[in-house]
């Protein structure tokens, strides 16, 4: 599959050059033929259109596709606090009485369907009062909450809207590193007032980047990470393929000055798309029932184990009638990869299982004795 997508990108990239060099030559034959007496209104014309379709190209055909679709979104968020009143200005007397403190912040989104269903982060809307949604071309909505995955920091609000712009997602299963990449999304809309989003440009810079759980209970697994530009308000905007495609949802960066530093990351489309579905069908992400416990390997259980190296985990409990039951894990097994992900701890293990709905197999290779074998899990729900 790579190498036809290497293929057709050469293939593209030919015609584009091709293209080109026809256009600057019938530009360069409009100029001598006009010598150097005053050229024609229809000359000019013509000269003028030539130049524009020299400008074109496949990122800019991109963005012309996504950018109807991406929206800003508007967050209200209400605290209550207290403060110290003194009525009579006098140093002894005085009380405590509450206010409402209101703050604004921003974000992005993409519009996924006609049903007015947005792709945003949940951190952009979480503990939000208001939601407010502006299209590029200016119309505004009152957005609803559908639900919200804290953990994998994906969120779906609603709009009530006719004829909605709808994005194209695509995969990511297939990147290529190297290719290009488009941010797109509303970075600083609070001060510039402006619902029409921004475009940054870069290469996916490397696929499969895991982190742990973080302090905000967290996960993010198999980021995209991406040069294109992320700044403040970027987050929950689409990361776009040359095709006009999504294939991220912009997230976070790395950064010590708050602004964009080439280090950014994106949660895969193919991810997203699961999650979605469960948002939007349920309004969470269902309880998943694997029917097992792990625990980390300490140098006391390897030694005990004989084992080489306490890398994996080991299997503490199986519940007889549930998935992994049925699939014959048992305890003391040793998991040493989920689904090809080297697992090394029970973090890893989470992080393995994280993104995996009903339904779904999972593949462990396990450690029994002396021998491997692999297990197929079917995750069912949990009730």
């Amino acid at each position: 599959m790579k190498k036809v997508v290497i293929i057709a990108l050469s293939i593209l990239v030919v015609l584009l050059i091709v293209g080109n060099l026809y256009w600057f030559q019938k530009v360069n034959e409009m100029t001598a033929s006009t010598g150097s007496g005053e050229t024609s209104a229809e000359t000019r014309l013509e000269y003028n259109e030539i130049l524009n379709a020299c400008r074109s190209n496949t990122i800019t055909d991109a963005v012309k596709k996504i950018k109807p679709s991406v929206v800003s979104v508007n967050v209200i968020t209400t605290t209550i606090g207290s403060r110290y009143v003194r009525p009579f200005d006098h140093p002894f007397f005085g009380f405590l009485e509450p206010y409402r403190k209101e703050d604004e912040s921003i974000g992005s989104g993409v519009i996924i369907d006609q049903d007015g269903h947005i792709i945003t982060n949940s951190h952009v809307v979480e503990e939000a009062t208001s939601i407010k949604v502006r299209l590029n071309d200016g119309r505004e909505y009152s957005a609803e909450l559908i639900g919200v995955d804290t953990i994998n920091d994906i969120a779906i609000i609603k709009i009530d809207g006719k004829k909605l712009p709808v994005a194209t997602l695509g995969a990511s299963d297939d990147l290529i590193i190297g290719e290009w990449a488009i941010a797109v999304g509303n970075p600083y809309a609070l001060v510039i007032k402006a619902s029409k989003p921004s475009v940054s440009v870069g290469v996916i810079s490397a696929l499969e980047r895991n982190f742990v759980q973080n302090s905000d209970g967290k996960i993010y697994k198999k980021m995209i990470q991406t040069d294109a530009a992320i700044n403040p308000g970027n987050s929950g905007g689409p990361l776009v393929n040359i095709l006009g495609e999504v294939i991220g949802i912009n997230t976070f960066i790395f950064s010590e000055s708050g602004g964009s530093i080439g280090i950014g990351f994106a949660l895969p489309i193919d991810r997203v798309k699961k999650i979605a579905y469960e948002l939007i069908n349920y309004g969470e992400i269902r309880k998943r029932r694997f029917g097992f416990l792990v625990q980390d390997i300490t140098k006391d259980i390897m030694q005990y184990l004989g084992l080489k190296s306490i890398d994996g985990v080991i299997v503490s409990s199986v519940e007889k009638t549930g998935p992994a039951g049925k699939a014959g894990l048992k305890p003391g097994d040793i998991i040493l990869k989920i689904d090809n992900m080297p697992v090394k701890s029970a973090k890893d293990a989470n992080l393995a299982v994280s993104d995996v709905t009903i339904g779904e197999q999972i593949e462990l290779e396990v450690l029994r004795g002396k021998k491997t074998q692999k297990l197929i899990i079917v995750t069912e729900e949990y009730k």
